[in-house]
């Protein structure tokens, strides 16, 4: 681990960086939109009234937060019910600004350890896109009960209900009550908790199923498609596909770039369409494995603190393992869910590749700035709290409005849920190989594209649009893997 705070020694400081660790900082989450999660239920232990849990949020956001500038003077809890509620209050100014778009946040300790360790969660176990008023897989992980029932990316699931007597068309659904009605109707993300779905898809036409949530972990890189060497027309180029910047992401990233190595792969293409961030430790291991050129001297990227915090700040140096690679040209293939984390990697890597590296897609999210996380353990407490910015080499930064602004080059494509994801066929990966091949593209227009990202209504919450369906309020695992039911 390579960053630790040392100012709060009552305090159990943890984070994305270390996976939940005690000690770190955090640079991921926030490829989602509207409120807050809903803070944890406080125990009855001492110091966890509503009142007490208030006081400490207001109390660490004065110490650490990024933008102290735009921080009430001071702001009674009384009128606000939860934590959260107060905490986005409290953050109200930096919010409207587009600097902290619900990335300061209360949440479970437990339910981060779980997640950012193994990637333990309970769903269904699919990333669902909605195109207009249709609903689809966008993605579905191994082990789960969606992939046991035949959904795999491209099903569309037509209607949803609890018993087959009750289902509801999604469309239905949308109508009578928006997004937040189609998350709701698909349920707690509790293990036991079962849907009747009629699904259809070309490879087994139109069926009812029945599936259930379970508890599964997680695979970061996909045993499917997640890392290949794809033949285009005997020009070979590397493909690795990472779902989410988790601990267990490390042995497989290895094997991913060791074999390319192994085959003299030079040409890459990273795909983090669907990434919403996570731990930094394992960004800064993605730059690495990409940087067998190297020195120990290059920057990868810088982190700054507020001016009060300045002891803090570090600068992360490149660390070529035995398995990296020396890229001579990168497309990293992007959507309005790739933040944090996702776009580290890339930024990170802009200022050695210049033109031989692109953005392919459409723009990113917009998050060049990181968390630590302060826990309030006896009340199950952790406090997100944006406290540091993220530059690269040549401190580029403050990419706020997506990384399209950015980039040197980058081409238009569109996510092609009728083929696999790294399937040749599908419109990102096509695009991106027709990169690597130096052919011409059309450039990604940073204002149309942002504007396609933030499709909010005026309550914050997301419009149906061809978007990933996002919870009004996500939990840990949605955060940084958008879409995730």
């Amino acid at each position: 681990m390579r960053r630790t705070l040392t100012a709060l020694i009552a305090l159990s400081l943890a984070g994305c960086s270390g996976g939940g660790g005690s000690g770190s900082v955090s640079g991921g989450g926030g490829g989602s939109t509207g409120t807050s999660t809903p803070t944890p239920t406080p125990t009855t232990a001492a110091g966890c009234s509503l009142r007490e849990r208030q006081t400490w949020a207001a109390a660490q956001l004065n110490e650490w937060y990024l933008f102290p500038e735009t921080l009430p003077a001071s702001l009674d809890p009384a009128p606000y019910s939860t934590v959260g509620a107060y905490v986005d209050a409290l953050t109200a100014t930096a919010r409207a600004q587009g600097r902290d778009r619900y990335f300061t946040y209360v949440t479970s300790i437990a339910e981060e350890n779980a997640y950012y360790n193994s990637g333990s969660s309970a769903g269904f176990g699919f990333r669902l896109y909605l195109s207009g008023n249709r609903l689809y897989s966008a993605e579905t992980f191994e082990g789960t009960s969606a992939l046991a029932a035949g959904i795999d990316r491209g099903t569309e699931i037509q209607a949803i209900g609890t018993t087959t007597g009750n289902l509801q068309n999604v469309s239905d659904i949308l109508a009578a009550g928006g997004t937040d009605a189609l998350t709701n109707a698909l349920g707690p993300s509790t293990a036991g908790t079962s849907r009747v779905m009629r699904v259809s898809d070309a490879a087994a036409g139109t069926r009812v199923v029945t599936i259930s949530k379970t508890d599964y972990t997680l695979t970061p890189v996909s045993s499917r498609y997640g890392a290949k060497i794809i033949d285009d027309g005997g020009h070979r180029v590397g493909y690795v596909n990472l779902r989410t910047f988790i601990n267990t992401a490390d042995s497989p990233l290895r094997a991913a770039f060791a074999q390319f190595k192994a085959a003299g792969v030079t040409e890459v293409i990273i795909d983090l369409r669907y990434n919403g961030g996570g731990l930094v430790s394992i960004a800064e291991l993605m730059g690495n494995l990409l940087g067998a050129n190297r020195s120990t001297s290059d920057v990868f990227d810088y982190m700054t603190f507020r001016p009060s915090k300045s002891a803090e700040n570090e600068t992360a140096y490149f660390a070529p393992q035995t398995q990296s690679i020396a890229p001579t040209r990168i497309a990293f293939i992007g959507t309005s869910s790739t933040a944090s984390a996702s776009e580290l990697v890339a930024a990170g890597m802009l200022p050695y590749l210049g033109t031989n590296m692109a953005l392919v897609g459409t723009n990113t999210y917009g998050k060049p700035v990181g968390q630590i996380a302060i826990d309030k353990t006896a009340c199950d407490d952790r406090f997100r709290i944006i406290a540091f910015a993220l530059e690269n080499r040549d401190h580029q930064g403050a990419y706020f409005s997506g990384l399209a602004g950015t980039v040197k080059a980058s081409c238009r494509a569109s996510d092609d849920i009728a083929y696999q994801l790294g399937d040749p066929r599908e419109a990102s990966t096509r695009a991106a190989l027709d990169f690597i091949q130096g052919k011409s593209c059309t450039a990604i227009s940073a204002v149309t594209a942002t504007a396609a990202a933030r499709s909010l209504n005026e309550t914050g919450a997301a419009t149906p649009g061809n978007e990933l369906l996002t919870p009004a309020k996500p939990s840990v695992p949605q955060r940084d893997v958008p879409g995730m039911f």
